[in-house]
């Protein structure tokens, strides 16, 4: 391309500009299933075989103590079913990599999961051998296989339709390590959205208030613990605990997506609709009734049946349900002719199912979750941003109105950044001069009282309104 606009007469700018109009068409490309994820309602399976999910947690040493934490979290749970041995996958720059990656298809392919958790990365942080060579830590080279061997995880795993929570790298106690971590997680974190699965950022959950490294910090509970290994890098007991609850937290708001769609008319097989609504299959069940009755009458054959065959209830009539009630209105215009015209409209308003009515105007429970708030993201400089979730109350005067992100709010304007609000007008703090006349007293004060001074003739002496005001 650059050979070419060289010898069509274009400059160094035009070339540049040019080059990074190709690369954000060619990015459009996957630009589509970068939501993924958002494309249905769940993004776990309604229908999972036996009405249970079956849940594996792949990876290296982190994964397994993860394991432990998830166990400990989600082991109570009746819709979920557990596998407690972990799926081994050593990272991405294993020498045996293409065989581990097989090994882990054919393991996945038997037992069938239906969500995967996935940490790996630990081991990563080293160069990487490839045929004959070996290509160091963070080049160029590195970053491109380093990429190419994620995606091959993550198609693997969408082959096998498995919902996948893919939990990033977290901080380390050494800096120059640290940087090399957001590196990395910014690699599988991109690849992650490209392949329309969910990312679980644990970078930020085991920072301090600076964004720093720290041993201490809450547990699940609110308690001051140890979080983190003597080592930097591992977890303890309860930060294990704290760290599959940022997996819990999306997870069973996933679960409970998921159970409110199996109730969408249409939405599974017709054998897991009549397991979901038994009221329907009891209507289908005597809709078939009524017809074999109607055909052995017709012809001509008598049946005893056991019990008398009820009418099914005509479409619309169940509790809930809103009936169809269709319009049409007629429009009428003066044409190019300057004859008027009509054109008749119909109002189409189909049957509503009652499930459908109560999808809609379900309102929270202690089994559906919040919505989750608009993420505010603001730069602060030198690399730092503040990330904030805003979700405002129901039906709040200023739900519909303009949402304050954190930088704009007058805490954060006066005591992080030092500046001074304006004061309002008459308020303690306006210290404006000369200061703005009183209001005038009610008319109802000005009225004489009976046998006062006003009404005997003695009038008090008039003082100017330059007098009255201070000096």
């Amino acid at each position: 391309m650059h050979g070419l606009l060289r010898k069509l007469g274009f400059g160094t700018g035009w070339r540049v500009l040019a080059l990074l109009l190709a690369v954000a068409c060619a990015s459009t490309v996957d630009a589509p299933r970068v939501f993924a994820q958002e494309e249905g309602n769940s993004y776990i399976t309604p229908f999972p075989q036996g009405d249970v999910y079956r849940l594996v947690v792949l990876g290296d040493d982190l994964a397994d103590g993860l394991l432990g934490g998830i166990v400990d979290a989600l082991s109570t749970d009746s819709r979920l079913q557990i596998d407690k041995k972990l799926v081994s996958l050593n990272g991405l720059n294993r020498a045996d990599f293409a065989e581990k990656l097989q090994g882990l298809e054919e393991q996945l392919g038997q037992t069938a999961p239906h969500i995967a958790v996935v940490m790996m990365g630990a081991w990563d942080r080293v160069s990487m051998k490839g045929t004959g060579k070996r290509t160091p830590f963070g080049t160029a080279e590195w970053k491109a296989e380093y990429t190419a061997r994620a995606d091959r995880v993550m198609k693997a795993l969408k082959r096998k339709n498995i919902a996948v929570y893919w939990v990033g790298l977290p901080n380390v106690r050494r800096s120059d390590m640290s940087e090399d971590v957001q590196m990395m997680n910014q690699i599988l974190r991109d690849r992650i959205y490209l392949n329309g699965m969910k990312y679980i950022d644990a970078y930020a959950g085991f920072s301090d208030e600076s964004g720093e490294y720290s041993s201490y910090g809450p547990d699940v509970t609110g308690k001051m613990r140890l979080l983190r290994d003597g080592d930097g890098v591992y977890f303890t007991v309860a930060g294990y605990r704290k760290l599959a609850h940022f997996v819990e937290r999306d997870l069973k708001r996933d679960l409970t997506q998921a159970k409110s769609d199996r109730s969408i008319p249409l939405a599974g097989s017709e054998a897991e609709q009549e397991k979901i609504n038994p009221e329907r299959a009891a209507q289908k069940k005597a809709e078939e009734d009524a017809a074999a009755a109607k055909a052995a009458a017709d012809a001509g054959k008598t049946t005893t049946p056991e019990a008398p065959v009820a009418a099914p209830p005509p479409i619309g009539a169940a509790d809930g349900d809103q009936k169809a009630d269709n319009g049409r209105i007629v429009l009428k215009s003066v044409g190019a002719s300057g004859r008027e015209e009509s054109v008749t409209l119909d109002i189409v308003r189909p049957a509503i199912p009652a499930s459908v009515v109560a999808l809609v105007t379900r309102k929270e429970s202690a089994d559906r979750l919040s919505q989750m708030g608009e993420q505010v993201v603001d730069p602060l400089g030198g690399g730092l941003s503040v990330m904030n979730s805003i979700t405002p109350a129901a039906g709040s005067a200023g739900a519909g109105q303009r949402r304050m992100s954190t930088v704009q709010t007058p805490y954060y304007r006066v005591f992080i950044k030092g500046e001074r609000l304006p004061a309002r007008r008459g308020r303690a703090d306006d210290f404006a001069w000369p200061r703005p006349e009183p209001p005038p007293p009610p008319a109802a004060s000005l009225a004489p009282e009976p046998g006062g001074a006003l009404e005997t003739g003695s009038a008090s002496p008039d003082v100017s309104r330059s007098q009255r005001q201070p000096r």
